[in-house]
């Protein structure tokens, strides 16, 4: 396997880079080529009224399929490329015939393993509805992974939930990579919000405010919205959470793996000056990289003229290493505007019922498949040299409990005293058992995205990953039980039904969390605490004899470092970062 591949942004990306062999990209776990632009159709209204609806800016035909209306890449903003580019999104043009979204919609413009592929204007999201005539249904917006550099909206169906609980599901494509995100001084001549740099951000505020607006022509309850994310998607539904532009544009909140991430603006200038620079000589403006990165930092119209000229394709190809590491590709940037300067220490939450979740192997997938390892996995070694699988086990464990800190407790923690709405935390421990999972899911466990087949149930992207593992009886009820949890939070702003064990709210005094898991035969949920803190985690790492001091200090210092949740590991062992919130 070529180790090149693997040093992406991952989400969802890294397992289809397993399951296929090398040939997908991160973030991505279908076939991404560009759809082209949305066609319009005409259609006899007459055909089927069930699945024509009426938006604000024309009718949009989408599609029946078991049991369900789908509406594929419907415009809720307009063009974002050539003088649009870093530019806050604006309403898609209105069409007179009825537009046909039978089909995906374009992708946003991105690296995959293949090379390019998207389109740099794709404002576009899916809409997933039961074949019924019911109507003010709850409303689950899905925002997709992949490191805000790749993905897309299609990352889940939201079918088998829509289907099952009665619900609409709607899934956003936005901008993506250094086309979603660019600090540097030269674009600051817009809005404030523009000035931001954080233009993912725009765009699904923009999404959140088309849902409000048109979500009622499609059955739902315009009034009832949850925003959810998974991965990335998750870690900006947590940025909403302290966001003043998101003010009023949501319910209830999901953070499916997400955590708390902003980065320093000043610093981010610096990454994208210096992974742009190289363009800048190639294309004879300067002579060296170090003037090429001096310019770039400069408030200059000529700066940005160069930067609105640059081929989407060049820009979107940088800084695809970032391997969950900000450093990398910083982004979320403490703006004042669209992200306070405070960060999330700030007193002023949108708080709505949230609902935080973690795996209890996060690191699973990022650390087997980290570069470290990588001959290691081309000769199947890890699997089979003692040594190697001990080193592999090391940061698994360590990894896995420092992520799942971040993603739950750690957040719970920074804003329970500011946050004035119910906090839910959920960690997935099914996975962990070969004697239920079968060995080929085991060697990852309950990893980054264990959730994904309970909440889709039609989704077949991990199949080569986990087999047949969520196929047994506990698995399927595991499904019932997760999917009835989530509709419940959506739905009332309590996760708690009659029919579903209790599950009692985060706080400060009990610290509870409802732990899910199954054996071959059934489901359970157990209210419990996480038995270890940063402290104790770190105290485990110096004390562990598994592996040598040399190997340990190896993977300290490549392998865990720098990550989303390595602060308090990189202060402890010297690996500097200027990037920690």
């Amino acid at each position: 396997m070529r180790r090149d591949r693997f040093r992406m942004g991952l989400s969802v990306a890294l397992l289809s880079f397993v399951l296929s062999g090398c040939n997908s990209n991160d973030g991505m776990t279908a076939d991404t080529s560009s759809t082209g632009d949305v066609q319009q159709t005409e259609v006899s209204e007459k055909s089927n009224e069930a699945i024509i609806r009426e938006t604000e800016f024309g009718k949009v035909q989408g599609v029946s399929e078991d049991g369900v209306y789908k509406w594929l890449g419907v415009p809720y903003g307009g063009d974002t490329s050539g003088e649009n580019r870093w530019q806050a999104p604006t309403d898609p043009e209105e069409w007179s015939d009825i537009l046909d979204t039978t089909e995906p919609g374009d992708v946003a413009l991105q690296l995959s393993a293949d090379g390019v592929v998207g389109s740099e204007s794709a404002l576009n999201l899916d809409i997933y509805r039961p074949e019924n005539e019911k109507e003010d249904l709850p409303v689950l917006v899905f925002i997709h992974g992949g490191n805000n550099q790749t993905g897309k909206a299609q990352e889940i169906s939201g079918a088998s939930f829509a289907r099952n609980q009665d619900a609409i599901v709607v899934s956003v494509n936005y901008r993506l990579g250094a086309l979603g995100f660019n600090p540097l001084p030269a674009l600051k001549t817009g809005t404030k919000e523009e000035n931001s740099g954080n233009y993912t951000m725009l765009d699904l505020a923009k999404s959140l405010d088309w849902i409000r607006e048109n979500i009622e022509n499609f059955g739902g309850d315009s009034k009832n919205i949850t925003v959810s994310g998974f991965s990335a998607g998750g870690r900006d539904v947590m940025a909403m959470l302290i966001s003043p532009l998101f003010e009023g544009k949501f319910d209830k909140a999901i953070s499916f793996s997400g955590g708390m991430t902003i980065a320093d603006e000043d610093n981010s200038q610096e990454v994208f000056a210096q992974a742009i620079a190289p363009l800048v000589v190639e294309d004879g403006l300067k002579g060296t990289e170090e003037e090429a990165r001096e310019w770039l930092l400069e408030d200059n119209p000529e700066v940005k003229d160069y930067l609105l000229g640059l081929e989407g394709d060049r820009l979107v190809s940088l800084m695809g290493n970032a391997g969950i590491r900000m450093s990398v590709f910083p982004h979320l940037y403490n703006d004042g505007t669209v992200i306070p300067e405070e960060g999330f220490a700030t007193e002023n939450y949108n708080a709505v019922p949230l609902l935080m979740l973690t795996g209890g192997n996060e690191f699973s997938l990022f650390g087997r498949f980290d570069p470290y390892f990588g001959k290691y996995i081309a000769d199947g070694s890890i699997d089979t040299d003692e040594n190697i699988a001990a080193q592999y086990d090391f940061v698994n464990q360590y990894g896995g409990q420092l992520y799942s800190l971040f993603n739950l407790e750690e957040s719970a923690e920074k804003m329970n005293k500011q946050y004035d709405a119910p906090i839910y935390g959920m960690e997935i421990n099914f996975g962990e058992d070969a004697a239920v999972v079968g060995e080929d899911m085991a060697k990852f466990g309950s990893f980054h995205g264990v959730f994904v087949p309970l909440l889709d149930t039609d989704n077949q992207n991990y199949a080569g990953l986990v087999g047949d593992a969520y196929a047994s009886e506990g698995a399927i009820e595991l499904s019932e039980w997760f999917q009835s949890y989530i509709y419940q939070l959506i739905k009332n702003g309590d996760p708690n039904s009659d029919t579903l064990p209790e599950w009692t709210e985060w706080t400060e005094e009990n610290r509870d969390i409802l732990f899910l898991n199954a054996d071959q035969s059934n489901a359970t949920a157990e209210i419990g605490q996480n038995n270890f803190t940063y402290e104790d985690i770190l105290n485990a790492i110096d004390a562990d004899t598994t592996i040598s001091q040399e190997e340990k200090a190896a993977l300290l210092s490549k392998v865990l470092n720098g990550r989303w949740f390595s602060g308090s590991l990189d202060e402890k062992y010297g690996n500097t970062s200027d990037f920690y919130e």
